[in-house]
């Protein structure tokens, strides 16, 4: 049996992933609306599924971080 602790946290609310991020939520909103970060509705609930959430960090990671010269 499977204890709730270990169960993985599939997706998001806002709150969290600004949390989760340091972001603030305006910023995370502001990135929903221009498609660079996917987000859906259950209902009232806007939720960031958790793959969509780390993919997304991690290209902006990549496209922010200085190119170095070998």
């Amino acid at each position: 049996m499977m204890n709730t602790k270990e169960l993985a946290k599939f997706a998001y609310r806002i709150p969290e992933a600004c949390t989760a991020t340091g972001l603030s939520r305006s910023f995370l909103y502001e990135q929903m609306a221009e498609g660079k970060l996917r987000a859906f509705k259950v209902g009232s609930r806007t939720l960031i599924a958790t793959e969509d959430l780390l993919s997304w960090f991690e290209a902006y990671k990549t496209k922010s971080s200085p190119k170095t010269e070998e």
